[in-house]
This record gives structure tokens, sequence and C-alpha cells, in this order.
């Protein structure tokens, strides 16, 4: 019992902190952070135990796959070159420096064991960054870097993290013994996730209970996971490459309530896994530090800052460096031919941003935890993870947004004018859809899209504007048959099963409008 009460005391903090967060347009993460340290100097604080196992199917399988269902594939495949170089370059020449520098201020340290550490810190959590770009307008190509960076680079941080972790039980490391399960591993996600999600959708399509269906959702994920670890391939990789082609293949077949439905948990959810990620790592803070001696907490924090200061200069480092190679590339090589191996490089306020956009989140919390009870220096490299997510959170974090206002990166708006230009496509198919019907509501209704399509013909780009002409007053209109059977169920007319049939019917008539925050294009 003591321990649901903590757990609900938690979420309502977390609630709290980010309101604060969204009122900052500070990246909520940094706030769980903080609070992680709080709870470490809270007294009488249930410290429940985690298996190791557990952690990453519970804390990354979700996390990843919602961040692969809202990934664009086509943006995707456009910038590969700078994401591949993040994924694999940043990844291993991080993982390499930071084992370096922890050997040499660990010496009894075995290199696997560094190399482990280094893996755990190697992934950026571009999570984090987004929630503070959402309050800056960035330019689009550098959102697709980050978004693609954070759904990749997990897995080639887990697969050297595996790999190091095998070294260290066996005590030794062989190139030719490893490069088959590694190859297999890769391929073998690649192709899983992809067959797995076509017969993921073609089951689903008879799952029409909301409830049901985001359950089977929630088993599909883990169950891919577990599934994946089980035979020895990339449970990154299977679950990615399962989350983007369910993308592609379930708006076709999945109904509007059902889709309304998903997005709101599986937001939901993300949201209450970063806090228990977060508040379980946090609480191993307290017993570590309990039992260092004032000279080992000293050497404790300077390893921490060691490996801090090298995760933040490796990453600028290889990103200027990867953006000065680009720019010398496409001056031999000419722009035509270049850019067919490599796109057009960015600039430097663009490379410094996504440099700086190097916060650790919930994935190296994640390789923390699930490290063995047994592994050498668990504490210390539990408690270096720690301090690297907290560092780069909070000074990272909490500096990105001025750093955006500084720079004045302006965007063009891609994706506003594809959604302007798409929507006046869908608004005229809409249309020529009821071009044989001839009664007076199909009339109404080509009324409001000829409305829509005479404004989208006059704009510049051929943008439609994001309401109907109508929308407004079908919003009032709700407004006040809602105000209606509120007072008739205040009057005790209507029960509550009534009030509540009524109110779901409002609920959708009021959905079917667009949005109040109306964006003009």
């Amino acid at each position: 019992m003591l321990i649901f009460e903590w757990i609900a005391g938690v979420l309502v903090v977390a609630v709290l902190l980010a309101g604060v967060a969204r009122r900052l347009g500070a990246p909520f993460p940094a706030f769980l952070a903080i609070g992680g340290v709080a709870l470490t100097f809270v007294p009488q604080v249930p410290r429940p135990g985690l298996d190791p196992d557990l952690a990453l199917a519970l804390f990354l399988a979700p996390v990843l796959l919602d961040a692969a269902y809202d990934t664009s594939l086509r943006d995707l495949k456009r910038n590969w070159m700078p994401v591949a170089g993040l994924v694999v370059g940043a990844v291993g020449v991080t993982t390499v420096a930071v084992a370096l520098v922890a050997r040499w201020l660990v010496p009894d340290m075995p290199l696997a064991a560094g190399i482990v550490l280094g893996a755990i810190v190697a992934p950026p959590d571009a999570v984090a960054a987004l929630s503070v770009l959402a309050h800056v307008r960035l330019p689009h190509r550098l959102v697709t870097i980050l978004k693609g960076e954070s759904l990749f680079n997990d897995a080639s941080s887990l697969l050297i993290y595996r790999l190091a972790l095998g070294a260290v039980a066996t005590g030794s490391f062989s190139v030719a013994e490893v490069a088959p399960t590694f190859l297999i591993g890769v391929v073998g996600g690649l192709v899983a996730g992809p067959v797995l999600a076509m017969l993921y959708v073609r089951l689903m399509r008879r799952v029409t209970d909301p409830p049901s269906a985001v359950v089977l959702q929630f088993v599909a994920t883990f169950g891919l996971w577990i599934a994946a670890e089980r035979v020895e391939v990339s449970g990154v990789l299977t679950v990615v490459s399962f989350g983007l082609t369910v993308s592609r293949l379930s708006p076709q077949t999945m109904p509007a309530h059902l889709r309304v439905t998903s997005n709101t948990v599986w937001e939901t959810a993300v949201f209450v896994l970063n806090v228990l990620a977060f508040v379980v790592i946090g609480l191993q803070i307290g017993p570590i530090l309990e039992g260092l001696s004032p000279a080992e907490r000293s050497h404790y924090a300077l390893v921490a800052a060691a490996v801090f200061g090298t995760t933040v200069v490796v990453r600028l480092a290889w990103v200027l460096g990867a953006r000065a190679a680009a720019r010398l590339w496409h001056r031999l090589a000419g722009p035509a031919r270049s850019r067919l191996f490599w796109p057009a490089p960015i600039g430097l306020r663009s490379g410094t941003t996504v440099a700086w956009c190097g916060m650790r989140g919930v994935v190296t919390i994640a390789l923390a935890l699930a490290l063995p009870g047994d592994f050498p220096h668990r504490d210390l490299v539990v408690l270096t993870a720690f301090c690297v997510v907290l560092g780069t959170l909070v000074i990272q974090g909490l500096t990105l947004r001025p750093l955006l206002a500084w720079f004045s990166l302006g965007d063009d708006d891609p994706v506003g004018i594809e959604i302007g230009r798409a929507r006046a496509a869908a608004y005229r198919a809409a249309r020529d859809s009821l071009a044989d019907d001839r009664s007076p509501h199909a009339e109404a209704l080509r009324r409001e899209f000829d409305a829509v399509l005479r404004e989208a013909e006059a704009h510049d780009e051929g943008l439609a504007p994001a309401s109907l002409p109508a929308d407004g007053l079908r919003r009032r209109a709700v407004e006040a048959a809602r105000a209606v059977i509120l007072d008739l169920r205040e009057r005790d007319e209507i029960g509550d099963d009534a009030y509540l049939r009524l109110e779901e019917e409002l609920d959708w008539a009021e959905l079917s409008a667009t949005p109040r925050e109306e964006v003009s294009p």
C-alpha cells in the first residue's frame, strides 16, 4: 500500500512539473531528473527493485514504437546520411572516448566495462530536445535528423552494450565470433519487424472495441520486444521497423474512433513510463551514495563530470566535423553529383543546434537499470549515467531555447505548405464525391467545400484554410446543445444514462469541427 501511495504522489508531482515545463518552454525530462535527485534525500522513501531484463522491455519498447509511428519515412530517407553519421559514427566515437576516459580515471575497470558505460551514455534522447523545439520554430530538416537519430541510435548503442556485456561475462572478445551474431541481429530485426507488422494489421482489422484494441497494441509491443530478444535479434530495430510499417498500413484499416483513443492512451503511457524511469533510477542513487566514503564520493563525482564533458565535447566535434566534411565533398564533387550520396550540408548555426540537442534521457536510464547486480563497478556506472542524464538535461536542455532564439534560425514551414496543399486536394475530392447527390444536405456541403476551394485557388501557394466555413457555427451550436442537456440533467428531466449517451454524440460532433487553435496557412 505504501508503494502505491508513493506512485500516486509521484505522478501528481510529475503532472505539476509538466505544467511548469510547458510554461517555461523547457524540456520536461529535465524537471524529472531534478525530481529524481530530490527523491534521493527523502527519508523513508520505498526502494522497490526492478528486474534488469524487465527494464529494457518496460521503458524502451513503448517509447520506441510511439516515436517510430510518428516518424516520416520519406523525410528520413532524404536525410539518411546525417542520420546514419549520428547513429553509427557519433555513437561509436562517444562509446570509445568514454571507455578510454573511464579506464584512465579507474585503472582497474575492465575495458569491456568501460565500453558498456560508453554505450549507456552515448545515445541522446531527442524527445527531450523536441519538447523544447515544440515551443520554437526550427527548420524541419533539423527536426527530422533529431527524430531519426533518436530512433536508430538506440539500436547501435544497445548492440554495443550487449556485445560488451558478453565480453565482461566471458572475459574475452572475438570479432570473428560476434560478427555473425551482430549481422543476424541487425538483418533479423529489419526483416522481422515489417513482416510481423503486416500480420498484425491484418489481425487487428477485426478488433473494433477501443479498450481491446489498446490492450492488444501494448501486448504486441511488449511481446515483439521479448520475442526478438529470445531469438537474439535486435529488439530496437524490430520494434522500430514494426512501428514504421504499421504507421503506413494502419490508416486504411483502423477506424477513426480507435485512432483517437489509442493516440491519447499512448501519449499518457509514454508520459508515465518516463516518470517511472527517472523515479526508479533516482531511488537507486541514495543507497549508492550512502555506501561511499567522502573520498569515494569525490572520485565518483570526478568520473561523472569527466564522462559528462566527454559526451558533450565528442558530439560537438563529430557534428561540426561531419558538417565540414560534407561541405568539402560538395565543393569537390559538385552540387549535382554530390547530392546523390550526401544531402546539402547544414549551416554552422544549424550544426551547433544539432550538436547541443544531445540530451540523454530514458534510454540511458533503461540501459543503466538493466545492468546485472554483479557487473564490475556497477554503482559507479549507474551513478555516472544518471549524472550525465542530469547534466545534459539541465545544462543543455535549459539553455537550448535561449540558444535557438539567439541563432534566429528560420523555417519556410514545408510541413505547413504540404498540409495546406493536401487539404485542398482532400476537400476537392470530398466535394466531387457529392456530385451525383442533389439533396439539400449535399448542396449545403458542396457550398462549404466550394468556398474553401475558392480561397485555396486565390492563395499564392494553393493552400486551403485550416477550417471549413461552418466549423465555428458547429462549435457554437454544440456548446448550446451541451448547455441544454446539462440543464436537463440538473433538473432531473433526464438521467445520467441518457445524458452520457448524448454527451458522447456531442463530443463526436465537436471533434468533427477543426480545433479552435486554427493556424492560418
